[in-house]
């Protein structure tokens, strides 16, 4: 196995910067340098966006920046001992010791062990004592070399070498005691990348439960395996610890356990007070609890924990809705696209009497005179039916899920049910919403109930279901559903009358918010106003299939545009962009707006705009042209269902164009100096 640290990728006693920019640059150049990546930039760019998501310093004045990226060749593991200290986010102060891992996206599971080892590691004493003792840098390989092979730096002091067995036994059939009877606790750490943080995280806990004399069991779920927890100890254990930043696989398991909630980096950083928490939260009959109904902690609660006010409770719960909405929409939109293809788009009218006379072997004699002859007609009824049916869930699934993302499981079938009402009443789009908030909320309130143990287990199948279904439904047929209805009816009979310049200036609106945020809140919204009015087109009145045709156009211009930026001017670009830029031409041509994140996260105040401005010209195009789209998404690829489709490219073409060389010019002349002009420092024998 290749050695993952030599004296080439050591820096001692040097001055790298003052920010973590700077050092994990450096160390970055290193680990290319050593040949070990095909390029600097690109393994900087995956490093320090790990970094942003989550400070990987930790107390002791070390940090451990790591990232798995695709221009690394050979895990490598790169260490600079800092003359000027850098603050990496922890809470002690700043760091001299920089452990920097950089893995290969498939890294083999040896490698990954061997670099969850060392990150626990770094929490003994003893041997970061040794490390800044080290006189040479051969003297840190072979110090890391010892602690890959489980030799000790120095004699260690008990707790601390207990801590590492036992994190490591904190999985099936552990039987850690401290003491006569102890308190029993049960913890899972997880991070996203699931080399450093996660294991780091489960030693600390493990070394101050052992040193309060609390029985206490690790879950680690990171990169180099993860061994459940037996389930017996689950099951006599007083509380549960989720050290995690990532969701935890199988939490059902620990449902009605006292739980304590925190990112994976409050493990390290202040294992005792987590302890000391689950203790507490054990003795507390109304602490929070994991629970019973689902695998997933309930929104509303996690969102208590991070402290967001209503309005990013209500966007995560739009969201949620629109998310699990989609593919209803999607798929069930190109059946009937393919449906009208093959039966002619008068099929809407022949359809349902041909699926009930007529079958395969007896293929219908009346058909759409533009079908594809009685089998073309027959399929292509098959499919519209198919299809009208699963468009007839829209307004279901969005309040059922919007309930969801409020209430956990016990929301979706009052979510669903106030959607049907909405469905029934013809309140749709807006109904659904209002349905779906309402239900949940009222889920969520009824679950907070401290009902007796007894009644515990009937509350999310029987008792929340029942009371929101009817307390929700209720207050739509008989108070909240008339006016709803009566907006919606004028909204739509607003919207299909626009001709002309109202058409246009409608078709600017819905680009602009297509635009504006790439899959985020705005652009759900616009896009879920399109696909609600699918089900209201006729050949009579095509206006719904031209709003779809405009935001389907309007959304794919942003990853298009910059895909184009990334050819027209490379210099302006990181090598990483210049890769997105790839990928984002085939996004793109899908109707997937969030191709363009990369660039507008890098690069926020020149991209969205550029965006804006290309999509609100091509949605007014598009609009102006009188484009239809009758499939709502799939984008190039759902030709057959686009009229006027050279028309539909022009537009999208146009917007294109103006975005990518306004993203240019706004890099070029709004003074930003281009990445590859930017120098990178690198220390003397790299």
């Amino acid at each position: 196995m290749t050695q993952l640290i030599t004296p080439q990728l050591v820096i001692l006693d040097q001055n790298l910067g003052d920010s973590p920019a700077d050092v994990i640059r450096v160390l970055a150049g290193k680990v290319a340098a050593a040949g070990r990546a095909t390029e600097v930039e690109g393994l900087f760019t995956d490093a320090f966006a790990r970094e942003q998501k989550t400070a990987t310093g930790v107390p002791g004045g070390i940090a451990i920046p790591h990232c798995r990226s695709a221009e690394v060749t050979e895990p490598a593991l790169a260490m600079a001992r800092l003359s000027h200290k850098v603050d990496f986010g922890a809470k002690d102060g700043p760091a001299d010791l920089i452990f920097f891992i950089a893995a290969p996206d498939g890294a083999d599971q040896e490698h990954l062990k061997l670099l969850s080892k060392l990150a626990r590691s770094l929490i003994k004493k003893d041997f970061t004592a040794a490390l800044r003792a080290a006189a040479t840098e051969q003297d840190i390989v072979d110090l890391v070399d010892g602690a890959l092979a489980d030799k000790p730096a120095a004699a260690a002091p008990a707790t601390e070498a207990a801590a590492a067995p036992a994190a490591a036994g904190a999985t099936a059939g552990s039987t850690t005691t401290a003491a006569a009877g102890p308190k029993r606790i049960v913890a899972v750490t997880a991070c996203p990348t699931g080399i450093a943080h996660t294991y780091m995280a489960a030693d600390s806990l493990v070394a101050a439960a052992q040193e309060m004399g609390v029985d206490l069991q690790v879950e680690t779920q990171g990169s180099s395996g993860a061994k459940p927890l037996d389930p017996a100890i689950i099951a006599a254990a007083d509380a549960v610890i989720f050290a995690v930043d990532v969701d935890v696989r199988g939490k059902e398991r620990f449902a009605g356990k006292p739980v304590i909630n925190a990112p994976v980096k409050r493990g390290i950083d202040e294992p005792t007070k987590m302890v000391q928490e689950a203790l507490a939260a054990a003795d507390d009959p109304h602490a929070r609890r994991v629970p019973h109904f689902g695998a997933e902690e309930q929104a509303e609660r996690a969102a208590e924990e991070k402290g967001e006010h209503i309005g990013q409770k209500l966007k995560r719960a739009l969201l949620t809705g629109v998310s699990y909405m989609i593919p209803f929409v999607a798929g069930g939109g190109l059946l009937i696209a393919i449906g009208f293809l093959l039966g002619g788009y008068e099929i809407t009218g022949f359809a349902d009497k041909m699926l009930v006379e007529n079958s395969i072997f007896n293929l219908p004699t009346e058909f759409p005179d533009n079908a594809w002859g009685p089998l073309g007609a027959y399929i292509g009824a098959v499919l519209f039916k198919i299809g009208a049916l699963s468009l007839g869930f829209l307004v279901p699934a969005l309040a059922g899920y919007i309930a969801y993302a409020i209430a956990d499981r016990p929301g979706i079938a009052p979510g669903f049910v106030a959607g049907a009402v909405s469905g029934f009443m013809g309140a749709g789009f807006l109904g659904a919403i209002v349905g779906g908030l309402l239900a949940g909320y009222i889920a969520f309130q009824i679950g907070k109930l401290d009902v007796p143990r007894w009644l515990r287990g009937l509350m999310p199948v029987v008792i929340i279901p029942l009371l929101a279904s009817l307390v929700a439904s209720g207050l739509m047929f008989l108070i909240l559903g008339a006016p709803i209805v009566a907006l919606t009816k004028a909204l739509n009979t607003g919207l299909s009358g626009l001709t002309g310049a109202g058409a246009i200036v409608l078709g600017i609106i819905l680009g602009l918010m297509m635009c504006f945020d790439l899959g985020g809140p705005v652009n759900k919204v616009a896009y879920s106003f399109a696909v609600a009015g699918l089900g209201t087109a006729t050949v009579a009145n095509q206006a719904p299939w031209q709003i779809m045709a405009a935001v389907m156009a309007a959304g794919m211009v942003p990853p298009l545009a910059m895909a184009l930026a990334t050819v027209l001017d490379k210099k302006l670009f990181s090598l990483a962009e210049r890769e997105n830029g790839k990928a984002a031409w085939l996004l793109g041509a899908s109707f997937i707006s969030e191709g363009a994140i990369p660039f507008a996260a890098a690069d926020p105040l020149r991209v969205i705009p550029a965006s804006m401005v290309g999509g609100a010209v091509t949605g007014a195009l598009s609009m102006a042209f009188a484009v239809t789209s009758k499939a709502p998404h799939g984008g190039i690829f759902v030709f057959f269902a686009i009229d006027n489709f050279l028309l539909f490219f022009l537009s999208i073409a146009v917007g294109v164009v103006i975005t990518a060389l306004l993203v240019i010019a706004l890099k070029r002349w709004a003074v930003r100096k281009p990445v590859e002009a930017e120098a990178v420092p690198v220390p003397a024998g790299v």
